[in-house]
């Protein structure tokens, strides 16, 4: 795993931007396209901002999702109302190409098929995202892949549906979608995730985070994260 320490959220949250410009126009010269996956979160959000500054080929870009939460269009437990916030009504990106999670769907593990589907059509059988961001939980979950959850079982499917977290399930992409992908860009943030921030670099399987592949993995974290590391 490629690691960066820099000095704080904000120029994390600057890099990632610079990284995910930097893919898409790399994915769109070379195959015409570009598929990026994002999950949620402060950091995240505010690259989003900062990406929206960025000189990106949108018409040639899809928008997915890692993650999210199952509540109403529009509620702020969505990841997708930040995304849009931050990114999508910020930037000429056709409607076509922005692809959020069917949370709203009655039969969630239908829902998670079509997007499956979705994938395919877009990133290929089986599908290849060109990059998917990631953030790491305390708790050592990443996307929506938490500890003992039947998603982490996933080897057959590319998009599961996790059991109740704090009172909501949630839709996430599962490791044989993740660890696919071309590149992945992890954002890590704040004192509270040193320790599993050290059990992630060390690729400690007993952690969610740490069974997802490192060898197309890029690390953005700030010094508070990385403590004495």
């Amino acid at each position: 795993m490629r690691t960066e320490i820099l000095p704080d959220p904000g120029t994390v949250a600057i890099r990632a931007a610079e990284r995910i410009a930097q893919v898409a126009v790399e994915a769109v010269t070379v195959r015409g396209r570009c598929a990026l996956a994002f999950s949620g979160g402060t950091t995240p959000w505010r690259a989003f901002r900062a990406l929206a500054g960025e000189d990106v080929p949108w018409d040639r870009v899809h928008l997915f999702q890692a993650d999210e939460r199952v509540a109403p269009s529009g509620d702020p437990e969505r990841n997708f109302s930040h995304l849009k916030e931050a990114l999508i009504d910020r930037v000429a990106i056709p409607a076509a190409n922005i692809h959020p999670m069917p949370v709203e769907e009655e039969d969630l593990d239908e829902g998670a098929r079509r997007y499956e589907a979705i994938l395919r059509r877009i990133a290929g059988t089986p599908p290849v995202l060109d990059l998917v961001q990631l953030g790491l939980g305390e708790d050592g979950h990443t996307a929506s892949l938490f500890p003992g959850d039947a998603a982490l079982q996933a080897v057959d499917a590319d998009v599961a549906v996790s059991g109740l977290r704090q009172g909501l399930r949630r839709m996430t992409l599962t490791f044989p979608a993740i660890d696919r992908a071309r590149c992945i860009l992890w954002l890590v943030t704040g004192s509270g995730k040193t320790a599993t921030l050290e059990r992630l670099r060390a690729g400690d399987r007993s952690i969610p985070a740490g069974r997802v592949r490192s060898d197309r993995a890029v690390l953005l974290a700030d010094i508070a994260a990385r403590g004495t590391l």
